[in-house]
């Protein structure tokens, strides 16, 4: 550690000699009207393809570049972001477009551009160097490198004068002080390559239910009573929290975690970062109170989102959050699906502000003014709509919250008074509210339809693909939606169908236009198991069992750390990367690792074999150091260590599929909240054999007197079988 306060000292001194102003608040830019052709336009992410007319000569990550900057001795200006991010579009409108900046980048550097959701590898790299050097990090990332790739300065957003001065001295500076530069990019590197190593390293740390006290003591620490959610704004949902919460509930009975949790949601889903006329939710608030959003609308949050409101309903059975999860998986249903049956990464912040207009703002798209809300609904529904919602005439979002000033005059939507409020507020009834309000918003949302949307990121990622098939599968028996089950299966073939390479066995990461790039990495066969894993228990396609087993073995093979245990996030094959890392915390995407805990566990389920336990046990182990230190930065570590410690729960209904009384029985178990249950479909025929080839035991379990029948186990050792809806009902909520 001495020696990165070291390496960073070096930084600051280059810092200080590069530029003052490098956070500056943005200033504005003329868009040069050339256009150029650069090597991006060869590639297939929208994101790069936004660059590929810049006047800058942007290469891809590869070779290409980096002999490039070898050969001529030049340092590498490595520009990291995505879609749909706000600043990234502001950066490549002032500065990447500027002829002037353009002849300084490419009379000096090596310029390389990246998708941070196609290459996360690259991201998480030189992240870990900007903020273990800034003290923040964020996109577009900005960093420069040395003909090796070893990084020297960074940071986020650079206005475009800041550039202008930057670009000459950093240049000045390579001439004069190479030796200095290098030198610092040097110990930075081996320093981090020793941290990331070092966090990961935990040589079998003993786990014991008490840790998971302490991550919830941890979580309960950063838990804002009066808003809902963790930490200050901005506040971002943290799904993953929220279902290490409802496990530890049930693994204890606390209550006090349920209440957070629920209170949570609850407080999102009346918030402007929820939607609230078309469904789905935006990134995160800018605020404490979930009331103003930074708009991005991402695949990843719709699916963990709807998967923990669908949990909550089956805790709570209280129609709220099965609302909330049905106006997720709608909303991306409707405006994130591609016509392949897969689902686009996410949708922009920003929108033309109107029909025609080159120029965009973040939220237009989705914010009122007073007066077109009062034009779409007349003068009867208006003012309740409005009083609903929180709209005024003169806009609801401070100057603070909107530092570029597109929002002034309009409303974010928002539950600002309940419905009993705003009936006792009318004189009507709370039934007559709720369907007055239902037709309002059927009418806004129509209207808001008719406006220039926010442009999608079209890539079809395999990761997030598996979380919503997995959101989808699981909310298609829990709240009794088929189409959401139909739309798993499509979104399962594609990725079988394009995503999957027979010969190799191996997953790829993006999909776009027919056109299929870029090796797998951890993410992408962890939720793509998970997600079949999930379609299994909800359609009983038994020929998702084989497929789970070999994209685990494949898994392990490609990415199994067998010295030190988990998983690497990348292949290794890349060799122009610093390092290989191990990652068990939790951001915007879950950690592989902690996914992959789970799916061993899930697959020990399915076959009692001994071996997919202990390397459960020994990820969780590898990770116990930090888990024990940093739980609250791992919560689904957390969660997996609850279900490695927990009695796990095996039930088998042995029915007609297509039977009155098998659904009966099988509607018991996708109405609970059991999270360490595993649940298997006996029909007696062929998809009960192919079961029976992973798990013996399921062979013999037959019906009863000719009727669907129950045999609910724990850890292997089985109940009496029983035909009795209520029997078994009583037989699942035991010791749950």
């Amino acid at each position: 550690m001495n020696g990165v306060r070291r390496a960073i000292r070096i930084w600051f001194v280059l810092y200080a000699l590069l530029v003052a102003n490098a956070s500056a608040a943005p200033a504005s830019g003329s868009n040069s009207t050339l256009r150029h052709t650069n090597r991006l336009i060869h590639e297939k992410s929208p994101y790069l393809l936004l660059h590929a007319h810049n006047p800058v000569d942007w290469y891809p990550w590869g070779e290409e570049a980096f002999a490039k900057a070898r050969r001529e001795n030049k340092p590498v200006f490595l520009s990291v972001g995505y879609y749909t991010c706000h600043w990234c579009h502001v950066m490549e409108r002032e500065s990447y477009s500027n002829p002037e900046i353009a002849a300084l980048m490419n009379r000096w550097f090596v310029a390389v551009k990246v998708d941070r959701e196609e290459r996360p590898d690259v991201d998480e790299t030189y992240m870990a160097f900007v903020v273990a050097t800034t003290g923040s990090g964020g996109w577009p990332m900005n960093v420069l490198l040395t003909p090796d790739l070893k990084p020297f300065f960074g940071g986020t957003y650079f206005p475009p004068e800041g550039l202008k001065q930057l670009l000459p001295r950093v240049a000045d500076l390579w001439k004069t002080r190479r030796p200095d530069i290098e030198r610092s990019a040097a110990t930075v590197t081996a320093q981090l390559q020793q941290m990331v190593s070092g966090d990961t390293t935990a040589g079998g740390a003993s786990l014991a239910p008490q840790t998971l006290d302490h991550v919830f003591q941890q979580i309960s620490r950063t838990y804002d009573a009066v808003n809902g959610g963790f930490g200050a704004a901005p506040k971002f949902p943290r799904p993953v929290v929220l279902e290490f919460l409802f496990r530890y509930w049930a693994r204890t009975g606390n209550k006090d975690a349920l209440d957070k949790a629920l209170k949570t949601l609850r407080a999102m889903a009346a918030g402007g970062v929820h939607d609230q006329i078309g469904g789905g939710f935006h990134r995160y608030s800018t605020d404490q109170r979930w009331r103003v959003p930074h708009f991005e609308k991402m695949l990843y949050d719709q699916a963990q989102l709807a998967s923990v409101y669908t949990q909550a309903f089956q805790i709570t059975h209280d129609r709220f959050y099965a609302d909330v999860a049905r106006g997720i998986l709608d909303f991306t249903l409707r405006e994130m699906r591609d016509p392949s049956g897969g689902f686009y990464s996410a949708l922009d912040a920003d929108s033309p502000l109107g029909p025609g207009s080159a120029k965009s703002g973040e939220g237009t798209f989705y914010t009122w003014t007073a007066a077109e809300i009062e034009r779409v609904l007349g003068p009867e529904a208006a003012p309740i709509f409005e009083y609903r919602y929180g709209v005024s005439q003169e806009g609801n979002v401070s100057a603070q919250q909107d530092i570029e000033g597109w929002l002034k005059g309009r409303n974010v939507l928002l539950q600002e008074h309940t419905i009993e409020e705003t009936a006792q507020r009318f004189g009507k009834q709370p039934e007559a509210i709720r369907a007055l309000l239902a037709d309002a918003g059927k009418r806004l949302l129509a209207a808001r339809a008719r406006r220039p949307r926010p442009p999608a990121d079209t890539k079809v990622i395999t990761a997030w693909n598996g979380m919503m098939i997995s959101a989808l599968a699981r909310a298609s028996q829990a709240l009794n939606e088929p189409r959401y089950l139909s739309a798993a299966r499509q979104a399962e073939d594609l990725i079988r169908s394009r995503l999957y390479e027979p010969s190799t066995g191996k997953l790829r990461r993006r999909y776009r236009g027919g056109h299929i790039a870029i090796s797998g990495y951890l993410d992408d066969y962890v939720w793509t198991i998970k997600g079949a894993a999930d379609l299994y228990e909800a359609s009983f396609d038994a020929t998702l069992l084989p497929w789970v087993f070999e994209l685990q073995r494949k898994q392990d093979q490609l990415f199994w750390n067998a010295a030190e245990g988990g998983y690497f996030t990348t292949t290794g094959a890349d060799k122009s990367l610093l390092w290989r890392s191990r990652q068990a915390f939790d951001g915007a995407e879950p950690s592989g690792n902690s996914r992959a805990v789970l799916n061993l566990l899930w697959i020990w389920q399915l076959t009692d074999g001994k071996e997919w336990k202990e390397r459960a046990d020994r990820t969780l182990a590898a990770f116990g150091s930090s888990l024990q230190k940093n739980g609250e930065a791992m919560p689904l570590m957390a969660a997996a260590l609850e279900a490695g410690l927990a009695k796990h729960k095996q039930v088998v209904i042995a029915g007609d599929p297509a039977g009155s009384d098998t659904a009966a029985l099988l509607s018991l178990v996708w109405e609970r909240f059991l999270p360490n249950a595993i649940l298997f479909l006996a029909d007696g025929g062929d998809r009960q054999r192919q079961v029976a080839h992973y798990l013996p035991v399921v062979a013999n379990m037959k019906r009863k007197d000719g009727k669907a029948t129950a045999y609910i186990c724990e850890n292997y050792v089985c109940n009496l079988p029983t035909t009795d809806p209520g029997l078994a009902a009583r037989l699942l909520d035991s010791s749950r």
